[in-house]
């Protein structure tokens, strides 16, 4: 197994794992064929929907892909605090004509942690990696054990520290620029509106405080981008939003146009379709209801999650939970191998164009 993460694939271009269907085996493998490291979600299914996600991957690339897991989440939402926001999602709920969810769906809020872990230990996956938080140093190990090489999110130095300490084989540092939710370890509403560091800043900070090899995410939409990244330290970029516009995406359709709409023309972290802060295109649902959302994960994604299907049925844009980086406006609709190819081209030319300025520097 390779030290660094790079090392699995011919580019340093990582396919962000986006739930919700996004991250499906198509989008998977038509990355990992061009020469990326493509990433299954398995968060918001059950195990063995995860496992049957895995198998198709296989059936459509023999090329290393990584799956993501959700840590488990301690539960500290207030119950009252959930009911009045229920309470504030009445009107939308009687408007789209459905019922907002009384119970998490997956059954309780860690996500199915332990038997998706279990499925990855009996059949390894080259590489894995954690949001939400970092495994016990016993689960990185059995990982490591297994073959697989472990990667931990992290929107922090002290995360990072973290990360290395259980025995992480690198970390995935996410700036505040990136789309879908933050990957913070803890989730501290105290710090609404003032946690969250840029991508650049970060990984020098992340740098000087691990030795572990570093993928760096967060708005990250063209290859001098990744240029940049790597000169900064990085092993490797990782790009959602980028790749949300693909036809291999499962996104649905409105999502994808919704990226270079003009009626959508930038971002901000909500809680409104979750209960933890999401990067989202500013609509008429986080305007009417982001400043009323309660700290209380998975639980609001569970109530709302009824109501974002019926918006998207309703081609209601305005009622979907449209998650996107801050990169968004420069989303390229191409196949995703096409778009692997353009990056990397774009890449190499803007190392050649750095290496020339250096070169002229030095004589």
């Amino acid at each position: 197994m390779s030290s660094a993460p790079n090392g699995l694939h011919p580019y340093p271009i990582v396919q962000a794992p986006m739930a919700g269907g996004v991250s499906g085996p198509p989008l998977v493998a038509a990355v990992c064929e061009a020469g990326g490291l493509g990433f299954l979600a398995g968060g918001y299914k059950t195990a063995d929907g995860m496992y049957q996600e895995i198998k198709q991957t296989r059936g459509l690339t023999r090329r290393p892909f990584g799956v993501n897991l959700f840590l488990p989440q301690a539960d500290h939402a207030d119950p009252a605090a959930v009911e009045a926001y229920r309470g504030q999602l009445a009107g939308e709920a009687s408007w789209y004509e459905v019922s907002l969810a009384e119970e998490d769906i997956i059954g309780t809020s860690d996500d199915g942690y332990d038997a998706k872990l279990a499925i990855l230990l009996e059949d390894p996956v080259r590489v894995v990696s954690f949001t939400f938080g970092c495994p016990d140093p016993a689960a990185l190990a059995r990982l490591r054990a297994a073959g697989t090489y472990t990667i931990v999110t992290v929107t922090s130095a002290e995360e990072a520290r973290t990360a290395q300490a259980a025995g992480a084989d690198a970390v995935c540092v996410q700036g505040l620029e990136a789309g879908g939710h933050q990957g913070t370890h803890r989730d501290d509403p105290q710090t609404d509106g003032t946690a969250g560091v840029g991508l650049l800043t970060l990984v020098t900070q992340v740098r000087e405080a691990v030795a572990l090899p570093i993928i760096a995410a967060g708005g990250v939409m063209r290859g001098a981008q990744i240029a940049a990244l790597l000169a900064a330290g990085a092993e490797a970029a990782q790009l959602g939003t980028a790749f949300l516009a693909c036809r291999e995406s499962g996104a649905h359709p409105l999502h994808k146009k919704a990226l270079t709409d003009p009626m959508f023309p930038h971002t901000e972290l909500t809680r409104a379709f979750s209960g933890r802060p999401a990067r989202s295109l500013v609509n008429r649902f986080v305007r009417e209801h982001g400043p009323y959302a309660p700290a209380a994960y998975p639980q609001i994604h569970h109530m709302t999650s009824g109501l974002r299907k019926a918006a998207a049925a309703a081609g209601d844009p305005q009622g979907m939970g449209l998650w996107a980086g801050q990169g968004h406006r420069l989303a390229r609709a191409l196949p995703a191998g096409e778009l692997v190819e353009v990056l990397a081209a774009e890449l190499a030319e803007a190392q050649s164009a750095l290496k020339v300025l250096q070169m002229r520097r030095a004589s």
